[in-house]
């Protein structure tokens, strides 16, 4: 059992490591580095930049916790430690 746990835990701060990076990319190099590239792209007559800035990021990291929800749902019941 106490195998199956390392397992687990190796997993889940993949799972982390892995949305983590993608919340990176999104909010600090796409809404800070990337801002004046992205802002020659208009998307509904906003640079693309700015949306990143201001919406984007945080849409991602919503879609990001949703995910993060599933993944964990069926990593649970994977390894039989759901509630």
């Amino acid at each position: 059992m106490a195998k199956d746990l390392k397992v687990y835990w190796r997993r889940n701060v993949r799972y982390m490591i892995v949305l983590l990076s993608i919340w990176f990319l999104v909010s600090y190099v796409f809404g800070i580095l990337l801002v004046e590239p992205l802002n020659a792209i208009r998307i509904g007559g906003f640079p693309l930049g700015f949306w990143f800035a201001q919406q984007g990021s945080i849409y991602v990291f919503v879609v990001l916790i949703f995910v993060y929800f599933l993944l964990m749902s069926r990593l649970d019941k994977e390894f039989d430690v759901n509630e």
